[in-house]
């Protein structure tokens, strides 16, 4: 299989939300062509505040002015989910799979990411609250992660954000898909050591198990990582 993003793959820093969004778009079409060979999207997310479809302005309490001064442009995104503030120090995952081949719906879907961000987040001691009917992840009352996913031609794009030791402070300005309580992280929450290669790999592992992928080829280039996987099983409903 070749590689749809060789040329948007450069060492020139992350790209922006539009180049991340079409480098997704140009991955739904190579799995929505051949649906044995799935994809693991990892992303070093540029910094900034996104809106999916259930969010609106009114969740960013920063003005216009404020935004351009911390460098956190807005951009609203064709995902489920309200807004986004996406800092250095989160994992953020979207796998691209068709979801018709795996005889899953858009809710199992997304409910499949809640219980695969709460999996990973327990390994760290932490207790975890997942509510896969809110399609949301807590920890002591605060969002710890964010789960904002879409499908096109019946492939998943988007998917969810792991606040694993980003700048918790900018949170009280972002109602995280309306939520007014600022988010957490892994590292404020854990006592144990929290570090995002590990996390990443975590994550990886427990997609790679929900939806029984075998991994195949890893291209590791910043800003993006690829993993192209193989499915060994029929993945299961659950």
């Amino acid at each position: 299989m070749t590689d749809p993003l060789a040329d948007t793959e450069t060492d020139a820093g992350p790209l922006t939300v539009d180049e991340l969004t079409t480098a997704q778009r140009r991955l739904v079409y190579e799995v929505s062509g051949h649906p044995a060979v799935p994809a693991v999207l990892f992303a070093d997310h540029p910094s900034g505040v996104t809106v999916g479809r259930e969010g609106s302005r009114l969740q960013v309490r920063l003005t216009d002015a404020q935004l351009v001064a911390r460098k956190l442009p807005l951009a609203f995104v064709p995902r489920g989910g309200g807004a986004m503030l996406h800092l250095p120090g989160q994992v953020t995952c979207y796998p691209i799979l068709p979801l018709g081949e795996f005889g899953v719906s858009p809710g199992e879907y997304a409910r499949a990411l809640v219980k695969i961000a709460a999996d990973v987040i327990a390994k760290y001691d932490v207790p975890v609250e997942a509510d896969d009917q809110a399609v949301t992840v807590r920890v002591r009352g605060r969002r710890i992660a964010h789960i904002g996913a879409a499908v096109r031609n019946s492939v998943s794009l988007f998917g969810l954000v792991l606040n694993v030791s980003p700048d918790l402070e900018l949170f009280r300005d972002v109602d995280v898909d309306g939520d007014p309580t600022p988010m957490t992280s892994l590292q404020r929450e854990s006592i144990l050591r929290v570090h995002p290669s590990a996390v990443r790999q975590r994550l990886m592992t427990a997609v790679c198990d929900r939806f029984a992928l075998r991994r195949a080829i890893v291209p590791t280039r910043r800003p993006l990582s690829i993993l192209y996987t193989t499915r060994y099983a029929f993945a299961h409903r659950r």
